[in-house]
């Protein structure tokens, strides 16, 4: 008889999920705003801080509102990572701004601090750090870089990154907004939705007002005003309370649901290590200052031709390996949007190289050895 698939992501349920949806759904009021919204976004800012937690349809659409909160105009220019999903840049890009596309650090796979400070210039309005695989990269490097730029805003892409930390600081909390993702591939889901953190208690007002269809729909609701209407841009941002109850079931079983994600990266790096040192290929590298979310478990490959061999043959072998990012830098779209052309050399090359391995809550010792007896016997062939 076969094996079974090993699938490369399976959303679970890990709490009180149905019982909170089933509740939201009987309570009368399913659309935003709803009790389970609070309670899910009072359980974020109790883990990140912040002035406030707006819950989203996506990570999308909360950097599509982190760019309205920017309030970006024609011939300004944010620093994205090549290396990133195309949302990350596309969100800014719809706001009217051209992109600069800087390179990642080679092990952290983070945006890299000297190719940031070497495109810095008077354009420049916000820079994205996104945290790959959960990890934090060279935080302290970007940091020095705008120092000396309070005019450019720092926005955090945490969709791989929920309960990850840097130093003291959890992530998200580091930049002026940050941005969640509660997608069904992500560490903590509702199938799909996101959340905006706004750590700038001046932005606070404008980013509800903003989630609000342009209105000042929230001062309304709090008895601030006697009538509410049309105040400024914005869209229908707001997540659904039915998913906002299936996100609080999850959110309130975060830390089993970590322990799990960080069981899985453990063993493999229990199986893998010293494997894989042998034979040229490298590890997630964890810097010191970084507690890692443990989104996902990534490989840089030797070279490209055996990336795509061994991620072939895992799959003949029911295991679902797969690759990554496409660099954005010299796509279609990355090349009608930029502000100008820019070399991300480490980006083209670990985009080639990299291979993720099957990675969720409930991977079992027994599928991650199969993983591994894959992966180890495709590369030694």
């Amino acid at each position: 008889m076969a094996e079974q698939e090993i699938r490369f992501n399976v959303p679970s349920l890990e709490g009180r999920e149905t019982e909170y949806v089933a509740e939201a759904m009987r309570s009368g009021h399913s659309s935003s705003g709803g009790s389970f919204s609070s309670r899910a976004g009072d359980v974020i800012r109790e883990e990140i801080g912040g002035a406030g937690v707006l819950l989203t349809t996506s990570c999308t659409s909360a950097l599509e509102l982190s760019a309205m909160v920017l309030d970006l105009q024609p011939g300004d220019t944010v620093i994205v990572p090549s290396f990133t999903f195309v949302t990350t840049a596309l969100a800014f890009v719809r706001q009217g701004a051209r992109v600069l596309f800087c390179d990642v650090e080679p092990e952290t796979l983070a945006a890299d601090p000297a190719h940031v400070a070497e495109l810095m210039d008077d354009s420049v309005r916000a820079v994205v750090l996104v945290h790959y695989a959960g990890i934090a990269g060279d935080v302290s490097g970007l940091m020095d870089v705008l120092a000396s730029r309070p005019e450019v805003a720092l926005v955090e892409d945490v969709a791989h990154g929920p309960f990850g930390r840097w130093k003291d600081h959890p992530l998200g909390s580091l930049g002026r907004l940050s941005t969640f993702s509660f997608h069904e591939t992500k560490n903590i889901v509702c199938g799909e939705g996101g959340a905006l953190v706004v750590n700038d208690a001046a932005d606070l007002e404008r980013a509800w007002v903003l989630y609000e269809k342009g209105t000042n729909r929230r001062a309304f609701m709090e008895g601030q005003v006697d009538k509410y209407s049309w105040r400024d841009i914005g869209s229908s941002f707001g997540l659904s309370d039915t998913l906002a109850a299936h996100l609080l079931g999850q959110l309130e079983v975060r830390e089993t649901i970590q322990a799990k994600r960080r069981h899985v990266h453990e063993r493999y790096v229990d199986l893998l290590a010293e494997p894989c040192a042998d034979l040229g290929v490298q590890l997630p590298v964890v810097p010191a200052a970084s507690d890692p979310a443990y989104h996902l478990f990534h490989l840089l490959l030797p070279d490209a031709a055996t990336r795509n061999r061994v991620m072939a043959e895992m799959r003949a072998q029911g295991v679902q390996a797969t690759f990554h990012y496409v660099p954005l830098h010299d796509s279609e779209g990355g090349r009608r949007f930029a502000a100008r052309p820019t070399e991300c050399p480490v980006t083209t090359d670990v985009s080639s190289r990299l291979l993720r391995l099957p990675f969720h809550n409930n991977l079992t010792d027994a599928e991650a050895e199969r993983v591994a007896e894959a992966l180890l016997g495709a590369l030694r062939r």
